[in-house]
């Protein structure tokens, strides 16, 4: 851990596209910080870094390679999803909303059980930072509703061209399937070509999503920066997912 950089409030991240990993022993891990300070999440995620930590740690960030993306146009709607979304779409009290509770679908996606993985990563100080995030307009949560009540959705920050897809949660079968397939039409609409995934997990690799070289990814990134930013049309309901019928 000596050879990875302790980061205070001011200090600038190490660029992953022009150094190799600091410690080779610890693949993907970048810097470490006692918390995540002002205006940090920011800088990270426009080198495409993220935090990635438990209770007990310091904040980790991250770059790993290969780095797990979804090209929008590769998602994959089943057949079964296919009528999901098509009985969704004929439910008068379905609906999909876009950032009318962030708080509430970024505490779900803590507290929900997974296969792949859990919640507890989404500790308080990452809650508190992704609310803020979302706040300034670059982070923004899809739910999933139905009779009023959220039983799916997803959280991802936009930066530029890019979107970052953070976590996603289902209190009933295909609800963050719904989410996602929203997300992915939105992304065709608005020429968004990849959404990152981050880390590769089983239910990702079968919604189409595929680990790239981190290279790729950060080059890529540095592009969609420079693109015109998409931040103020987040604005979508369900019709969307007709995309997919």
């Amino acid at each position: 851990m000596s050879q990875i950089a302790w980061l205070g409030p001011h200090d600038p991240f190490p660029n992953p596209l022009l150094a190799a990993d600091p410690d080779p022993s610890v693949p993907g891990l970048i810097a470490v910080s006692e918390r995540i300070y002002p205006g940090q999440l920011s800088r990270a995620y426009q080198l495409g870094i993220f935090p990635w930590y438990s209770d007990n740690q310091p904040v980790l960030w991250w770059s790993p390679d290969p780095r797990m993306v979804l090209k929008p146009s590769a998602f994959k709607c089943s057949d079964s999803l296919k009528k999901c979304i098509r009985l969704f779409c004929q439910d008068a009290k379905a609906q999909v909303q876009v950032d009318m509770d962030f708080s509430g679908v970024i505490r779900a996606c803590a507290t929900s059980e997974r296969k792949d993985q859990d919640g507890t990563w989404i500790t308080h100080e990452i809650m508190d930072a992704y609310t803020a995030l979302h706040e300034q307009g670059h982070a923004h949560s899809i739910a999933v509703m139905e009779q009023d009540q959220l039983i799916g959705g997803l959280y991802c920050v936009s930066f530029g061209g890019m979107v970052f897809g953070e976590s996603m949660f289902s209190r009933k079968p295909g609800s963050s399937k719904i989410a996602l397939a929203a997300l992915s039409a939105w992304c065709l609409q608005n020429g968004i070509a990849m959404i990152d995934c981050q880390q590769e997990t089983a239910h990702l690799s079968s919604l189409g999503a595929t680990p790239i070289p981190r290279k790729e990814f950060l080059e890529a990134l540095q592009i969609s920066l420079n693109q015109t930013k998409i931040e103020g049309s987040w604005t979508f309901d369900k019709t969307i997912l007709t995309h997919w019928l």
